[in-house]
């Protein structure tokens, strides 16, 4: 493929990223052993360890449909609502409706969790 005949470099490329994303085998690994300490007693997890409130937003948005959290995905880069459409083969119309809807969820499951309750 050549560069040249991409007219929009950044969706070709979250779709490129989607597709190979869906080839891959489902594959969850739950880690058992403790990272060891760096001499000097610095764990090298902790300047990448995720904040408690961003662990709870990950998970919100994994718990949204593949639908609605692609959709918002694609709004978050920047995408108006006719590009998202035509590069997931929706109308603007439905674009617009699963924007609505994954925010709405978003938004209750957060509430919820911040409630004590989970989903």
């Amino acid at each position: 493929m050549k560069w040249e005949t991409i007219d929009y470099p950044a969706a070709w490329l979250r779709k490129v990223a989607i597709r190979l994303y869906l080839r891959q085998p489902v594959r969850r690994e739950d880690l058992t052993d403790d990272v060891p300490e760096l001499p000097g007693g610095v764990c090298p997890l902790r300047s990448v360890e995720l904040k408690e409130e961003e662990t709870r937003v990950y998970a919100a948005l994994a718990a949204l449909p593949p639908l609605q959290r692609a959709v918002l995905a694609w709004h978050l880069d920047g995408f108006a609502t006719s590009e998202i459409g035509g590069a997931l083969d929706m109308t603007h119309e439905a674009v617009r409706q699963n924007l609505s809807r994954g925010r709405a969820r978003l938004k209750t499951i957060l509430l919820s969790a911040n409630d004590g309750g989970e989903r």
